[in-house]
């Protein structure tokens, strides 16, 4: 099993969204490096640290799982969509996605902050200058004190 920290704006998609659809396909990145990791090394199984980026506090607000392999991000093919490319085509598509479905949210988020000050966390690829991307690997032992810090129901 992998494990992974997902960012989404929590006024675009909240981890109350993801509860409230039970699942949603993970559309609309477009960073190859961010899409090669759910093309080709998210697994169905692995599990995902759910971050609101852009929010008050940023954090961890709970915990998703991938759901689906990796498909065709049909985001890219809609033309009325914000994040619609013309390269892409139904038969060629360059952009994929998996699906995410919801496990837990937590009772209080993980700020950022907290995970600053958190030993077992500072080697995370989230606290490291101008990483912008928005889907990471996390190792087995992050994943795990993020659940301790966060008083999680699963551990």
């Amino acid at each position: 099993m992998n494990y992974w920290l997902m960012k989404s704006e929590g006024s675009c998609y909240s981890i109350d969204d993801l509860k409230k659809d039970g699942r949603t396909a993970w559309e609309g990145v477009r960073n190859f490096q961010a899409r090669n990791f759910m093309e080709r090394d998210m697994k169905v199984g692995d599990m995902v640290l759910f971050y609101h980026s852009s929010s008050n506090p940023s954090g961890v607000y709970g915990l998703a799982k991938v759901v689906s392999a990796a498909h065709a991000d049909l985001s890219a093919l809609d033309p009325k969509d914000e994040h619609y490319d013309p390269k892409s085509t139904k038969e060629k598509p360059i952009w994929t996605c998996v699906d995410v479905g919801f496990v837990e949210k937590f009772k209080e988020p993980l700020s950022l902050g907290q995970i600053k000050l958190r030993p077992k966390l500072s080697c995370m690829i989230i606290l490291r200058k101008g990483s912008r991307l928005s889907i990471t690997p996390v190792s087995k032992s992050e994943f795990e004190d993020v659940l301790k810090a966060a008083g999680s129901a699963i551990l």
